[in-house]
């Protein structure tokens, strides 16, 4: 009975501590709606400045644990992502992205290992456990500003997909270092390379069969909580099934949400389903990164900071060195190997772009207690990721203008708002037609709201062509919103027939080859 009671305690102290969390985060979210400045910085690094408010008052929410992180947090953030990030424009960037994702987290895990070791003099071993730690990149952040600006979706598929595989890479070298530190294994070439392919090879295995699975499985019924809740099944299931199989959990969700999201969602879920589970996995995106980057900034120790200045000093410089290496040398590489045609400004965005975040401390958490150097090893990576997220998060919307990177969102935006009011009163219009002889009605007032609505319309007309006209570049944006919606009506048709047994698969999309055909003329 005392044990039960004892249950029952903590159960409700857990409740209390995440209702708090949750309650915290929300209020973070509702800040730059009552306070205009605050619109200016990034929803994720407002949380972790709240959080660092806190945690300078000495109030402590909920403990930040790695199996917290890897095993709640990671799989549903991996999963949106992957859900979200076209096939179409990743397999364009994939040599990049592959040599940014595999050898570039190398230089990083070297770049900062040999830094810490030559100047800050601490073991090879500890060095590595940092470097390993913070070969993570975690740009959540700084992709949520692109898309709010309307930066080139290029930036952003490069740097969600270096990410996406870039933490399957980090987490596989960091068991790596773990092991060669408790001597289970040596860092020889050949066991890496075994290793490494064995690892992704039962990630990508895993996740592949995952995804096709329930793809055809979608196919037999319209269920849309069904199938929004199998997708929540697959996240989760695909990480702790490659896991359970020695494989590496962040790939097979990488897998399964590409997957899913570019060929199940297509085959096997109507128009109104894929709304609902995109929205769905915005939501609880949303959820986990208000949690996740609040906790990171209330987790900080300044006591314990202040007593490794020194460590967290030189691996900064070494994580930004190590990086301008791999994203200019690779970058310049791609170029001219694979016609990548990154430009320098592109390539110092997705440079200065690289923060660490969620990830990265998990990793640092999850040293075992046994090896030396353990508080120095958290302290020094939560000390970079901080300074990564506060300083470079928040210099990157400078960069960006700088660099004259920033996109065309606002008068987009403008654009869209336009056509859609033109829309609107288009059928304002129609609608008044077919009510002209309805009872009741006074010609006058009928004649009133037909002049107010033509009114509007010829002036919403006569402010588009002058918008046409001042902004010449606007004639690509519609062209590019006209192909857009005629590929989704081209893929809508073929995942119907599919649905219907009238095609036995979902045919690729001609007008996709018509695009790409009208770019490279």
């Amino acid at each position: 009975m005392i044990e039960t009671s004892l249950q029952e305690i903590a159960i409700e102290e857990n409740l209390e501590q995440f209702l708090l969390v949750l309650l915290v985060a929300l209020s973070v979210a509702i800040l730059p709606q009552i306070l205009s400045w605050f619109r200016r910085i990034p929803y994720t690094l407002l949380l972790v400045i709240v959080g660092l408010g806190l945690a300078f008052a000495d109030v402590r929410l909920v403990q930040l644990s790695p199996e917290l992180i890897l095993l709640i947090f990671l799989p549903p953030l991996l999963f949106e992502a992957a859900w979200n990030l076209k096939w179409s424009r990743l397999k364009q960037d994939l040599i990049p992205i592959c040599l940014y994702a595999v050898l570039g987290t190398i230089i990083a895990i070297v770049g900062v290992a040999i830094g810490l070791n030559q100047l800050a003099g601490l073991s090879v071993t500890t060095a590595l456990l940092i470097g390993a730690s913070l070969a993570a990149i975690d740009p959540v952040s700084v992709t949520a500003l692109f898309r709010e600006l309307g930066v080139d979706k290029r930036l952003t598929t490069l740097m969600e997909g270096e990410s996406l595989f870039n933490d399957g890479m980090a987490v596989v070298a960091f068991g790596f270092v773990v092991a060669f530190s408790q001597g289970t294994t040596n860092l020889t070439v050949g066991v890496i390379v075994t290793q490494l392919v064995l690892v992704v090879g039962i990630g990508l295995v895993v996740g592949s069969l995952i995804g096709f699975g329930i793809s055809y499985l979608t196919q037999r019924f319209d269920l849309p909580l069904v199938e929004q809740s199998l997708t929540l099944v697959a996240a989760y299931g695909s990480y702790l099934i490659a896991e359970k199989f020695g494989g590496s959990g962040v790939i097979g969700v990488v897998m399964t949400g590409l997957i899913l999201g570019n060929f199940g969602s297509r085959i096997g879920m109507n128009p109104r389903t894929r709304v609902i589970v995109s929205e769905f996995w915005e939501f609880l995106s949303f959820f986990v990164n208000s949690i996740v980057f609040l906790l990171i900034g209330d987790r900080i120790r300044f006591a314990v900071l202040a007593e490794n200045w020194v460590a967290i000093g030189v691996t900064i410089a070494a994580t930004i060195l190590a990086r301008a290496i791999a994203i200019y040398g690779f970058g310049s590489l791609s170029n001219r190997l694979a016609g990548a045609k990154i430009s320098i400004p592109e390539q110092t965005v997705l440079w200065w772009g690289g923060l660490r975040g969620a990830v990265s401390i998990a990793l640092a958490l999850s040293v075992p207690e046994n090896i030396p150097g353990r508080e120095a090893i958290v302290a020094t990576v939560f000390g970079t990721v901080l300074f990564t997220l506060l300083v470079q998060g928040l210099t990157i919307q400078p960069l960006l203008a700088r660099l004259e990177l920033l996109g065309d969102q606002p008068m987009r935006q403008h654009y869209l708002e336009l056509i859609a009011r033109q829309t609107a009163l288009n059928r304002v219009i129609a609608h008044l037609g077919g009510i002209d002889r309805h009872p009741g009605i006074e010609p006058d007032f009928y004649q009133y709201q037909v002049s107010l609505a033509q009114g509007e319309l010829t002036r919403l007309q006569t402010e588009l062509a002058d918008l046409q006209h001042d902004r010449p570049d606007l004639q690509t944006i519609i062209a590019e919103q006209l192909r857009d919606e005629l590929l989704a009506i081209e893929a809508e048709t073929y995942a119907e027939l599919v649905q219907a047994g009238r095609l036995d698969r979902e045919l690729s999309l001609l007008m996709e080859v018509e695009k790409t055909e009208l770019t490279e003329i």
